[in-house]
């Protein structure tokens, strides 16, 4: 090793292969970009459930795996259960081994932030959410009495627990509105946007023939999303709506069975909902929950046709010119309407590009870290 080279300790909150959920593919893409860049990554992540991967050797310089302490009887503590259950002392005794900065994906990974033994060493925090306000959001959604409690009980932890952030040499902000709340609270704060999987704009000119959403369906915020447009928007609409994700809940299998405009697909892989993403002449996205920036929108920008959005999915991102906004259930019927009846033409695609690969580069985002890591 010459000293000329960046080394990092990057400590993410499970394994980030394959990159098929929100937080992972930010974490995955970030470390590829890093190491494009000529960064030696030194990775440490919690295995619980995602077995480690082979494709992590060619972008990292090393991969240390951890187990997450899972049992129930860590919620009881005051800590934070997403926090506390990726304690470890193996971990702190290989951070401890350099002196390389250590970059904490989360308010999950930051367990020995603060903690005398690092001294003076840099420590970033790279922040995917509010988190506070992210679960108190899944609990309103949210329909099993005791997943609800432990929503609203997680969120008063972590409200509690989020001042720990003083103590890092930095905060990576996903979003400018995460950027303008933690700005107002702690020092040396940056806007890095979301790492994806697209380093081009690959939309299809022309029409499809179907709208198309996808998410998690098992998250509360992503059911609750699909269940307003089966039962609100497509209600009484001629044109087809695709739903896909993992997990349906049994309500949202059972209203769809009734729609004949409306299909459902369970658990495709990702090069499948890349194709629908592709081929549907509109990608639908409502949600009702506004904080960090959603990877599926910038993947239907990237590599869809039209986009109708409601106001929390596309208010302060950058990406509002690009989007077509509808804030009721009345407004997205007569958007859908209008962009059946027209195509989608290079001219949309070019706009595309100049925002998308002058705002949201991989390539730069990694820069922009570098450049404070390495000052």
């Amino acid at each position: 090793m010459t000293s000329s080279e960046k080394n990092i300790n990057l400590i993410a909150f499970d394994v980030p292969y394959p990159p098929d959920y929100g937080g992972v593919i930010d974490v995955f893409y970030k470390i590829k970009s890093l190491h494009a860049l000529g960064v030696n990554v030194h990775l440490h992540c919690f295995e619980y459930g995602r077995k480690g991967a082979d494709e992590l050797k060619s972008i990292c310089s090393s991969i240390h795996y951890y187990s997450r302490r899972t049992s129930k009887s860590q919620l009881f503590n005051t800590y934070p259960y997403i926090v506390l259950s990726r304690e470890s002392d193996e971990l702190k005794k290989n951070l401890l081994k350099n002196n390389f900065p250590i970059f904490m994906e989360g308010l999950h990974s930051t367990r020995w932030l603060g903690d005398p033994d690092f001294g003076k060493r840099k420590m970033y925090v790279r922040s995917h959410n509010v988190e506070h306000d992210y679960y108190e959001n899944l609990a309103k959604v949210e329909g099993n009495i005791f997943k609800r409690y432990y929503f609203y009980n997680e969120a008063g932890k972590l409200l509690k627990y989020e001042p720990v952030l003083k103590n890092a040499s930095g905060i990576f902000a996903i979003s400018p509105n995460d950027t303008k709340y933690f700005s107002s609270k702690y020092e040396h704060v940056h806007y890095v946007t979301a790492f994806h999987p697209h380093e081009t704009v690959t939309c299809k000119t022309g029409k499809g023939d179907y709208a198309f959403y996808h998410g998690n369906l098992s998250v509360g915020e992503n059911n609750e999303a699909a269940l307003y447009l089966v039962n609100k928007v497509f209600n009484d609409l001629d044109q087809q709506l695709i739903i896909a994700g993992s997990k349906p809940s049994d309500e949202l299998k059972k209203i769809v069975r009734t729609k004949s405009n409306v299909a459902l697909h369970n658990d495709l892989s990702h090069d499948q909902i890349q194709e629908y993403i592709a081929e549907a002449h509109c990608n639908i996205l409502p949600t009702f929950q506004s904080t960090g920036i959603k990877l599926k929108l910038l993947s239907a920008l990237f590599a869809g046709r039209f986009c109708i959005v409601n106001k929390p999915m596309v208010e302060n991102t950058g990406l509002e010119p690009l989007c077509i906004m509808a804030n009721s259930p009345e407004a997205m019927k007569e958007k859908v309407k209008l962009v059946f009846e027209k195509e989608f033409t290079d001219r949309e695609r070019k706009k595309r590009e100049e925002i998308l690969l002058r705002d949201f580069s991989n390539i730069e985002n990694g820069k922009k870290i570098l450049k404070v890591l390495f000052l």
